[in-house]
C-alpha cells in the first residue's frame, strides 16, 4: 500500500494484490486498518479513527483505492460512484487479444454467492444487473495483450467475467479461465487511474497507479 494523495477529506492509495479492503472471514488486516493506524500514527490521533470505503477493489487485484477521512466526504463519494460520476480505468493482461481491438462490452451480471464467482448473459434473466465497460487494445508484447478498460457499471466480478466471455481471461485468473496462476497469488487486473471532482474542495482530480513490481506489467509501462 502507497499513498497516491492525500488532504483534508479524502485519502488514495495504490493497493497491492493480495491485500483484502475491507475486513472478512479470514481475519487478515485490512486496507481499512491499515489506514486507520496510518491516520493515527501520521497525526497523533487519540480514539478512533473515521475511514469510509465508497468503492472496493478484489483481493487479487491491484490499484487505486480511494477512501473517505470524514463523513461528508463518504456520503458524497458514495452518492458519485453510484451515479458513474467518477471515471475508472483499468489495465488487464491477456494470453489473448480481442478480436475487435475496442468496442463496449454490454450484458448482464448474475451473481452466485455460494460459489463467489459471477456469470455474464446477453439478456437480463432473474436477480441480474446490467454490465457495461468500454475496452480497447493498448500494447503487445510477444505472448501478452495489455487491455485497457473504462468501467460504466461497478458489478460484481465485472472486468474478470466480461473479458474472460469475450475470450480474453485475465492472466492468472484461474476462476474465469486462466490456464494457470501468478505465482503471488495475484491476477493481472490493476486499477490504473481515476478522475473525479473532489467531493469538498470541487478540484477536479485524475489520480494514477503505479503498476506493480513485475517484470511484465513493467515492460508494459515503460513501452507506453
Amino acid at each position: 500500500m502507497k499513498v497516491l494523495y492525500e488532504d483534508n477529506h479524502i485519502i488514495v492509495v495504490n493497493k497491492a494484490a493480495g491485500e483484502i479492503v475491507q475486513g472478512d472471514k479470514t481475519g487478515d488486516e485490512s486496507l481499512c486498518d491499515t489506514m486507520k493506524q496510518y491516520l493515527k500514527e501520521k497525526y497523533n490521533k487519540p480514539g478512533n479513527v473515521f475511514v469510509g470505503l465508497p468503492h472496493r477493489l478484489d483481493r487479487p487485484v491491484s490499484g487505486v483505492v480511494v477512501l473517505a477521512k470524514t463523513s461528508k466526504a463518504l456520503e458524497r463519494l458514495n452518492e458519485m460512484f453510484r451515479t458513474g460520476a467518477v471515471k475508472k480505468i483499468y489495465w488487464a493482461i491477456s494470453k489473448e487479444s480481442p478480436l475487435q481491438p475496442e468496442g463496449e462490452l454490454r450484458g448482464w451480471i448474475l451473481r452466485n454467492e455460494s460459489r463467489n464467482k459471477s456469470f455474464v448473459y446477453n439478456k437480463e434473466v432473474k436477480g441480474s444487473k446490467e454490465a457495461i465497460l468500454d475496452y480497447r487494445t493498448i500494447a503487445h508484447s510477444q505472448n501478452y495483450t495489455l487491455i485497457e478498460v473504462e468501467l460504466k457499471t461497478g458489478r460484481h466480478h465485472q472486468i474478470r467475467c466480461q473479458l474472460s466471455a469475450m475470450g480474453c481471461p485475465i492472466k492468472g485468473d484461474l476462476k474465469y479461465g486462466a490456464k494457470r496462476s501468478n505465482p503471488d497469488g495475484s491476477i493481472s487486473l490493476h486499477a490504473r487511474r481515476v478522475q473525479f471532482i473532489h467531493p469538498v474542495s470541487k478540484i477536479p482530480l485524475s489520480i494514477e497507479a503505479p503498476v506493480p513490481d513485475d517484470r511484465l506489467w513493467q515492460s508494459f509501462e515503460e513501452n507506453l
